[in-house]
């Protein structure tokens, strides 16, 4: 007989006051990750706009390589044209010399006329596409050298963030297990709310002490009473003007 499935472990629910004070220290935690990004700054954004422009620079230079290429087709089946044409003109010069009439004489003529047109036409295409090859070699050697001075700031950029990621690698790494173990002993509902809290606040702070009688996050008033609700601990309290949880300055309590 098959052994029975085991019971999912159920993590016992914290009281009020232990969530807001987990919430608390998560809050702490999560600031302390914010002030490492803060430190590496623009550097991330920077270092991925350079990758993006390089990578946008070396596909222009390869879509020019291509048309050149086409450019190159063009003008040598120009000349096979242009070598045809001589061949006729040749061939019509020399039945010129066993005509019977002058019609005949005419006739050939007008087609030699028509293949030294064609000689013209093929040698001003080809001109065109010298001249257009000539325009799209330029455009690649700007591009190269735009990507060249591009790498020589990537190169710049990455060993500086590489620097600062060095530096501060081993701390942000403890602070995010530290993060996880303390999300851990909230139940989702409230991880959740906080998370989405702290996405709309532009300063990053989803929970707020009172201080001096007002919001830490938004420093509006909140009212003595409520005040009282938030130092009994026994509800999860919002800011009514900006939402960030509110919890009571610990600070205050050690006093």
């Amino acid at each position: 007989m098959a052994a029975a499935k085991k019971k999912a472990v159920e993590v016992p629910e914290l009281p009020i006051e232990e969530k807001l004070k987990a919430l608390f220290q998560l809050q702490q935690v999560h600031s302390e990750i914010d002030k490492i990004n803060i430190l590496r700054g623009e550097l991330p954004l920077e270092v991925q706009d350079l990758e993006d422009e390089i990578a946008g620079l070396q596909t222009r230079v390869k879509n020019f390589l291509d048309e050149i290429k086409q450019l190159d087709t063009a003008i040598a089946n120009k000349k096979i044209e242009i070598s045809n044409a001589q061949m006729l003109i040749k061939k019509y010069q020399d039945q010129q010399s066993n005509v019977r009439n002058n019609r005949e004489f005419d006739s050939l003529s007008k087609e030699i006329e028509y293949q030294s047109l064609e000689i013209e036409l093929c040698e001003k295409r080809i001109r065109e596409f010298a001249a257009q090859n000539g325009d799209k070699q330029s455009s690649i050697d700007v591009a190269k050298s735009a990507i060249s001075e591009r790498e020589i700031d990537l190169k710049s950029k990455k060993s500086e963030l590489s620097e600062i990621t060095s530096d501060t690698e081993k701390e942000e790494k403890q602070l995010l297990k530290k993060a996880a173990e303390i999300e851990g002993m909230i139940e989702p509902r409230l991880i959740n709310a906080y998370k989405r809290i702290r996405s709309n606040a532009r300063n990053g702070l989803a929970v707020a002490t009172v201080q001096r009688d007002a919001c830490g996050g938004c420093y509006a008033n909140i009212p003595p009473q409520r005040q009282l609700d938030i130092r009994s601990q026994k509800k999860v309290i919002v800011c009514e003007y900006c939402g960030r949880i509110l919890v009571d300055n610990p600070e205050r309590n050690e006093e």
